[in-house]
Order: structure tokens, then sequence, then C-alpha cells
């Protein structure tokens, strides 16, 4: 069980450390590596999902849970857009089919769109954990 300061420093670590992973997204898009950069987008999410996991004191387990700790605690109550809890989900997919599977590299034409959606994810997030 975290104390009260102990969370708040997790939470601002995990929202500072989504911010420094879409900088890396951005510096493997201007070399060109979208897969690579598709990775960073979904960690960018995931670290700014868990902050305010973190901050509710919600537990999840793995990526799945993360994702579907979101939906139902944040979307279903509509605090966090359903479009949001579908870009994590693709973000997931594109990260783990890019990561794991032969053959697939993901491009700038279905990369570089999901940058804006990630920054205003990660920014709602911020404004959520700060209000609370």
């Amino acid at each position: 069980m975290l104390t009260d300061e102990e969370r708040d420093a997790l939470v601002k670590y995990r929202i500072e450390k989504a911010f420094g992973t879409l900088v890396e997204a951005r510096d493997c898009a201007e070399d060109n590596h979208w897969t690579l950069s598709a990775n960073r987008l979904y960690y960018a999410a995931y670290y700014a999902s868990k902050a305010l996991l973190i901050q509710n004191g919600i537990v999840a387990k793995s990526h799945e849970g993360v994702i579907g700790m979101i939906g139902q605690n944040f979307v279903v109550k509509d605090i966090v857009p359903k479009e949001d809890a579908k870009l994590l989900a693709r973000l997931q997919n594109m990260r783990k089919t890019g990561d794991y599977d032969d053959f697939i590299e993901w491009h700038q034409e279905e990369v570089k769109p999901l940058f804006e959606k990630v920054e205003n994810y990660i920014n709602l997030i911020k404004t959520l954990v700060e209000q609370k």
C-alpha cells in the first residue's frame, strides 16, 4: 500500500515518463523508424494510463488489464472518451504486432496521425490526475 506522498510521486513520475516517451516516439519518427515509433506511442499512452489508475487506487497486473481498467472505471463513466480506449487498444495491437510478428512494419501513414491523439490523451490524463 502506498502512502499518499508515494502515490503522488509515482503518478507525477508516470506522467513525466509518458511525455518523455512521446518525445522518443517523435525522435524515432524523424529517423523513419515507424515501427519503433508506434511502440513508443503505445508506451507513452500506457504510462499515462497507469498514472490515472495509480491515482485512483486501481491495480492492473497486465497491459490488457490496464486497458480494461481504463474502460471499466473511466470510459463507462464518460471520464475518458470511448475513442481513447479504442486508441489504447489499437496502439497495443500495433506494438505487439510490430514487436513480435514477422514481416510486420508500420509506416508513416499509419503512425503519424496517432501522435496528436496520444498527446491529447496524455494531456487529458494529466488534467484528470491534477484534479484529484
